[in-house]
């Protein structure tokens, strides 16, 4: 268990990939094994879409609606509320944040800086199937109104053109760990635990 205090910054690692990369699945399995909180910004921005009425709503719902990205300062805002409203000593693993430049500065000068980034690398072909093989889930999974082909596509662009550009910042600063995430989950999970004991993260269990 970590030693932080109140007065320190939270310890975070950032999960990043392209829709339907992996994300989700991979911080689900570290929350289990090392005990961190997990926090999703598609999620978190999702459930503001939906608790009002207000025009910050308003806004979140349309950008997703047309899977755009929200803007930077409403979604740091988010990730600080939630921060100081699930405190965790042990950390926390934040996927598909930062998405722009501006996020990363803004999370980084105001929060705290990433202890570890991880980056899942995978083709749009592997994506486009995994998201849509979801949307058209009819097991109890939550239907979401960005899994559909044209959205997906338009997240793809613009997760090149967006969110691309910070994966190459944080890899030429050597900050940035890369997983290929076309393999089966188990192998990709398991080189993502592997990088977080490189890091110096403790399992729970052994």
């Amino acid at each position: 268990m970590s030693d932080a205090t109140p007065d320190t910054p939270p310890k975070v690692f950032f999960i990043l990939g392209g829709p339907g990369s992996g994300k989700g699945t991979n911080c689900a399995r570290l929350v289990e094994d090392f005990g961190y909180t997990h926090f999703s910004t598609g999620d978190l921005l999702r459930e503001a879409a939906r608790s009002g009425t207000s025009d910050v709503a308003k806004k979140i719902a349309e950008h997703i609606r047309a899977g755009r990205i929200v803007p930077s300062e409403i979604t740091v805002e988010l990730l600080r509320q939630a921060i100081a409203d699930h405190p965790n000593p042990i950390g926390y693993v934040i996927d598909g944040f930062p998405r722009k430049a501006d996020q990363a500065r803004m999370f980084e000068e105001g929060i705290a800086k990433a202890k570890g980034i991880l980056y899942y690398d995978c083709s749009e072909q592997t994506m486009e199937d995994r998201l849509l093989t979801r949307g058209a889930d009819s097991s109890g999974a939550e239907k979401r109104d960005d899994d559909v082909a044209e959205t997906i596509r338009t997240r793809f662009r613009v997760n090149v053109q967006e969110c691309m550009p910070v994966v190459e910042s944080y890899k030429q600063s050597g900050r940035c760990h890369v997983v290929d995430a076309n393999r089966d989950r188990d192998a990709v999970y398991a080189e993502t635990k592997h990088l977080f004991e490189q890091m110096g993260e403790k399992p729970l269990k052994p």
